[in-house]
């Protein structure tokens, strides 16, 4: 027998004779142990057939590897340490790593990560090799299903592992939760988990482990809390290539979670559906907790499946907080699956998932006035939404006087009351955000509501209300079908449409209900409305009774298949891909990274809410933008795009058919559905077109679009440019500078004492008379006019409240103190 010190020395005589079968037989399981390390590491600096022939031999032996064996083989084929280069892998692989395997399978634990690793590389070699590939990813499947071992007093290093921050956090936090009876049982079932949906069989086992575990539920809770608040970081837990991974776990522990979520949705416990929610929406979102790239998109689709079997009053708010991630989330595959899921929950109900959204929506406490008070010693807290849904908390004093703030004596005697009170204030801001969206998806599906639902769920829901209450509405009783417009008003048998020419329509039993939109009405009603709530000074929590609107026109009849309509264009990709993502638009990023140098977004726009579900007929659009070259930035992400086409697509659903997408030509595109979509593009184009940047002509070598920059700075005005014309032809003699201001067909024109102005309605920029030298103000100049002014409506982008500061503004230009505008202004005088 060889002695173990004489093993290397032997082993490389060996292979200079050729006689390595003969020296490996002599072995007992340690030398043979030791000589497997050493052929390993010399096969991964160099390949060798007898060296392979070797370890082919070694890797179908029982050894009796050790965990600190299987560590080492496995550490030298995957991670960025790893001893042989991914290429070299590609090559070695069938030498390399059935020795590591069987290191594995007979070692007490492995490092699941690498294996699973050397599992995604199995699979990749498989497609494009051979299907001897196959049956080393079977054998690692086979591995890492294998039944944990029972560890006494501890859990297997394999659960809430250390490749991420995430396990260690865990089992520092809740080590004595993680310590008890059936634990690892049950951690180590979830840890399968490895796909999007549980099956039955996974579900049965996972409620039986979970039962037989010593504060089951506690530990599903504070293990999802802790993914829920996990921040994104750098994982260990690395891909076949070595390259840096982020997120907010790995592999193993991603799994993990995932079967905790699935095993969360059998426990009747009212914090269930809220944090998976919140995993939902913290996975399903960027860093800060943007619409951007998700943090981990397996967790995200994961948690929204769950979300998507809630039954019940559990279903109605799941719904919710799938409409939240439907809202927030830009992931192309998360959308799908929260539609998917939505579709699925509203189908047992047998609603619609507007129904089911509508039916869901919290009340946070508030009595029928949107109000909930509650005493603090000598002042009253008062958390309230005001019309057009607008949350606040405010304090009430014993003389009466209210405070915006708390005072003092109320933060230091109620601070623990105090906290509830502020944090339903964020929950009810974040809710009111989803239902004006809501809202406004239903205006542009021209979704209709029976009387009573319409009653319950809108307008005289605490939150919902106070929007609902500031909108348009038309009615249309059961005998006909004639539309009658009107704002809501309360009357003693219960409510009616106030119509612009004092008339009230009594909103009776049977009645149905819509939101009135501009596209279905004649100019002179539109007028009247506009002119009324101006009046009133109603302001709208969306653009609605002002809203732009995009009739047919005879070039897209022309065209026959696109519109062409805001072609041409250049836009500052960056402003214009957050537009896009917060209007729903998705599609692949522009750049040398993305989609090269062209990329289309599209939108599937809603669906009317009282449609049944998996019928009627669904219309999305599709919009082209190219790369401008000029514009790229070293990186390869687009800092300039062009705009293109803007084509349209219908599907028709019935009968559980979902249909297939066809084309349409403009002309065959419902006026609603077109001119809803070509407001999106208006709005991209409008704000963040090159034209709309005052300081674009001093950016040297981008002067190339000098052109573009003349004909949208100060050129034709758009139809979001007519409205805010309109409007302000309206406001501007109610204020302070009537007498100093004008509309012209393109400009407000603005006398100041030292020279007179013309401000673009449609970009905003300024002209100074007589020369036209144009006038950069700066963005603090816009924030707020000097007087208050009321504005029926929250434009995007802000560019009527910024017309109205840079007007008061000049109209006072002898008292302007900033020196460089100032200067600027008497140069020439």
């Amino acid at each position: 027998m060889v002695g173990t010190t004489s093993v290397k020395s032997g082993l490389y005589a060996a292979l200079e004779t050729g006689r390595v079968r003969e020296f490996l037989d002599g072995l007992d399981a340690a030398g043979r142990r030791e000589s497997g390390l050493l052929l390993h590491e010399a096969m991964c600096r160099r390949a060798d057939p007898a060296v392979a022939s070797a370890l082919d031999r070694l890797s179908g032996q029982e050894l009796g590897w050790s965990t600190a064996d299987s560590d080492m083989l496995l550490a030298r084929l995957a991670g960025k340490d790893a001893a042989v280069a991914p290429h070299e892998l590609q090559d070695r692989f069938l030498a390399l790593v059935p020795i590591a395997l069987s290191a594995a399978e007979q070692a007490e634990e492995f490092d699941r990560p690498r294996a699973r690793v050397l599992r995604r590389a199995a699979e990749n070699l498989r497609v494009y090799r051979s299907d001897e590939f196959a049956g080393i990813r079977d054998r690692i499947d086979a591995l890492l299903r294998r039944e944990t071992p029972a560890f006494e007093g501890r859990l297997p290093r394999h659960l809430l592992d250390a490749h991420d921050d995430y396990g260690p956090a865990m089992r520092a936090a809740h080590g004595e939760l993680l310590a008890g009876r059936g634990v690892s049982a049950f951690l180590a079932h979830c840890a399968l988990m490895d796909k999007v949906k549980a099956t039955r069989t996974w579900r049965r086992t996972a409620s039986a482990l979970l039962a037989e575990t010593e504060s089951g539920a506690e530990l599903v809770r504070r293990l999802l809390e802790g993914i829920a608040a996990q921040p994104e970081h750098e994982v260990t837990d690395l891909n076949p290539w070595g390259m840096r991974v982020w997120g907010l776990a790995g592999d193993g522990n991603t799994c993990l979670v995932r079967g905790l979520l699935w095993a969360s949705l059998d426990l009747d416990d009212t914090w269930t559906v809220p944090l998976t929610g919140a995993v939902a929406l913290y996975a399903a979102t960027g860093a800060g907790g943007s619409g951007g790239e998700c943090r981990s998109q397996p967790l995200a689709t994961t948690a929204v499946a769950v979300l998507g079997e809630c039954e019940g009053p559990a279903g109605e708010e799941a719904v919710q907080w799938l409409g939240r991630v439907r809202g927030k989330v830009r992931n192309r595959t998360v959308l799908k699956a929260a539609a998917k899921a939505l579709e699925a929950v509203s189908g047992r109900a047998g609603l619609t998932p507007s129904m089911l959204r509508e039916r869901g929506t919290p009340a946070h406490g508030l009595d029928g006035r949107g109000m909930r008070e509650e005493t603090l010693g000598e002042y009253t807290a008062v958390l309230s939404v005001q019309e057009p849904g607008v949350a606040s908390l405010s304090f009430r004093g014993p003389q009466g006087r209210v405070l915006k703030s708390a005072p003092k004596a109320v933060r230091e005697a109620y601070g623990e009351r105090l906290a509830p009170l502020r944090t339903a204030l964020k929950e009810l801001r974040t809710l009111l955000a989803v239902e004006r969206a809501r809202l406004e998806e239903h205006l542009a599906a021209g979704t209709t509501w029976p009387a009573e639902d319409w009653q319950r769920y809108y307008i005289d829901h605490p939150v919902t209300g106070r929007a609902a209450r500031a909108l348009l509405w038309e009615v249309a009783p059961e005998a006909d079908g004639r539309w009658t417009a009107g704002v809501p008003e309360r009357t003693g048998g219960g409510w009616a449409l106030a119509g612009a020419d004092g008339t009230a329509t009594p909103v009776a039993p049977g009645a149905r209900l819509r939101l009135w939109h501009p596209i279905r009405a004649e100019a002179e009603e539109v007028g009247e409305w506009r002119e009324e709530l101006t009046e009133r000074e109603l302001r709208q929590p969306f653009k609605q009774v002002f809203r732009e609107v995009y009739p047919l026109t005879p070039a897209e009849v022309a065209t026959g298949s696109y519109s062409n309509r805001f072609a041409g264009h250049v836009l500052r990709y960056g402003q214009a891909r957050a537009l896009m993502a917060e209007r729903g638009w998705t599609g692949d990023h522009l750049g040398y990274f993305g989609a090269g140098g062209s990329s289309e977004m599209v939108r599937e726009l809603p669906r009317p809410g009282d449609l049944p579900v998996g019928e009627g007929v669904f219309w999305r659009s599709r919009f082209f933008v190219g790369l401008v070259d000029a514009g790229s930035s070293a990186d390869g992400v687009a800092v300039l795009c062009s705009t293109d086409q803007v084509r349209f697509e219908r599907r028709v659903a019935s009968s559980g058919a979902r249909g297939v997408w066809e084309t349409v030509a403009p002309a065959g595109v419902p006026a609603l559905v077109l001119s809803e979509s070509l407001r999106d593009v208006d709005l991209f184009v409008a704000v963040a077109s090159i034209g709309a940047d005052p300081e674009w002509r001093d950016r040297g070598e981008e002067r190339a679009y000098d052109g573009y920059w003349e004909s949208r700075s100060f050129g034709e005005l758009t139809a979001s440019a007519r409205i805010r014309r309109e409007t302000l032809a309206r406001l501007l003699p109610r204020t302070g500078i009537a007498d100093r201001a004008e509309l012209t067909d393109r400009f407000l024109r603005v006398r100041g004492e030292l020279r007179a102005y013309r401000i673009h309605l449609g970009s905003g920029n300024v002209l100074m008379e007589p020369e036209d030298a144009p006038l950069h103000l700066g963005p603090d100049r816009s924030s707020q006019t000097p007087e208050k002014v009321f504005l029926p409506f929250e434009e995007d982008g802000g560019m009527l409240s910024v017309i109205l500061a840079k007007a008061f503004l000049l109209a006072a230009d002898a008292g302007i103190a900033d020196r460089t505008i100032s200067s600027r202004i008497r140069r020439g005088l």
